[in-house]
């Protein structure tokens, strides 16, 4: 047979890409990359995805990535569209983020030849003109082998063993003097008292956070308590703050509370995302506090991002700088709109004097406009899209 009539095989600049921990934003890239036919290969430290009470309601920079993913419809089917938040129709999709990353990792290792490592835990990262590598051990028993690719990406969170390795302990921000306990409840909010599908409490030491996040009438409750007690002490505090803000002061046999976790909150921002083949995204790369969301939505439009960059390489499209505009264009978004707007949040619902914010808060302010105004809130929330860029833009163009 004429060899000019079989098929050329491309010849791809890279050939796999090794991702740092299965949670979110990792499995996300993952999905994305691997659907895109990139080959990927996740290690991750646990044995199991994580099960604790996490994020749950994803704001509207971050589904362009779930369809794109091609996860959007089953994201509604398996949960829901919050449209009522606070009165307002804000289409927030909202799905249990240990049910999100299950979703997730089926779809990589079960429909795209993604592959997962579990119980690999990454103790350090190099990389050389080849490749990069991690060091990983496994298991519990001591063992150690190095694990290569072409690219290390550390999707490993707020302690990310890659974000060490390349900066040691330098994690330019701050730790708020403030502690907050998130919980998964059940508790009759809309039933019983007509509230929202999520609501916010303003209060200088009782603010809290109500969210629904299962049809059945499973509710986030995130709310503030005193900063440096053990976990043990907030447990046995729980009952006491549930009767105090919740309405309706409900005694421990009139809910029921299916998880518990106390966190710290950072703002915090690593000073490169890129260093050679060792890049990092969502709180491996920043932090910021959990209220209105901008943590899980900021670290999914990271990988987003990302993805665009790896796959322009992939198909020729772009070469390696692209993968500096990545850092450079992440990190600007982080210090224009994720920080300074989550900082403002946080502050916002645990005001001191909760009777005179409403005065003193342009965006309430703009809010309250926008119920009576829908052309007006439109605008107002195509704002947060603000927070995504096209890297695709920077893709050589066509001959």
């Amino acid at each position: 047979m004429d060899s000019s009539s079989t098929p050329q095989e491309v010849k791809r600049p890279f050939s796999k890409v090794v991702i740092i921990g299965a949670g979110p934003s990792g499995l996300l890239l993952a999905l994305l990359l691997a659907k895109h036919g990139i080959p990927v290969h996740i290690l991750e430290a646990s044995s199991q995805l994580d099960s604790q009470p996490r994020a749950a309601h994803y704001g509207p920079p971050a589904i362009p990535e779930f369809v794109r993913a091609g996860i959007a419809d089953a994201i509604r089917a398996r949960g829901m569209v919050l449209s009522d938040v606070e009165g307002m129709d804000l289409r927030t999709h909202c799905l249990p983020l240990q049910e999100l990353d299950r979703l997730m990792l089926d779809e990589v290792t079960g429909k795209y030849g993604g592959t997962i490592a579990w119980e690999h835990r990454v103790v350090g990262v190099g990389q050389d003109a080849e490749g990069a590598w991690c060091e990983v051990e496994v298991g519990g028993g001591g063992e150690r082998k190095v694990v290569r690719g072409d690219y290390v990406v550390g999707c490993d969170g707020a302690n990310s063993v890659v974000r060490r390795s390349l900066f040691g302990d330098e994690f330019p921000g701050f730790t708020w003097d403030a502690q907050i306990i998130a919980t998964n409840t059940y508790y009759p909010f809309e039933e019983k008292f007509g509230w929202h599908d999520a609501n916010f409490i303003i209060h200088p030491e009782h603010f809290f956070m109500a969210a629904r996040i299962t049809r059945d009438g499973l509710y986030r409750i995130t709310y503030g308590e005193t900063p440096g007690l053990t976990r043990d002490e907030y447990l046995a505090r729980q009952p006491w703050k549930f009767e105090t803000i919740l309405p309706g002061h409900p005694k421990p046999d009139e809910y029921k509370m299916v998880n518990f976790s106390p966190y710290k909150m950072h703002q915090r921002c690593a000073p490169k995302f890129r260093v050679g083949r060792v890049l990092l995204a969502a709180d491996a790369a920043h932090l910021c506090n959990p209220w209105g969301g901008l943590g899980i939505t900021g670290g999914f439009v990271d990988v987003g991002g990302l993805y665009d960059c790896l796959a322009g390489i992939w198909d020729g499209k772009a070469d390696e700088s692209i993968l500096d505009l990545y850092s450079e264009k992440r990190i600007e978004k982080w210090k224009t709109i994720i920080d300074p707007i989550s900082q403002e949040n946080f502050r916002r619902v645990s005001d001191k004097d909760p009777a005179t914010r409403f005065e003193r808060d342009e965006f309430m302010q703009l809010l309250k406009k926008g119920k009576t105004d829908e052309a007006f809130l439109k605008e107002l929330l195509t704002a947060p899209m603000d927070v995504r860029y096209d890297f695709t833009q920077h893709y050589k163009k066509a001959a």
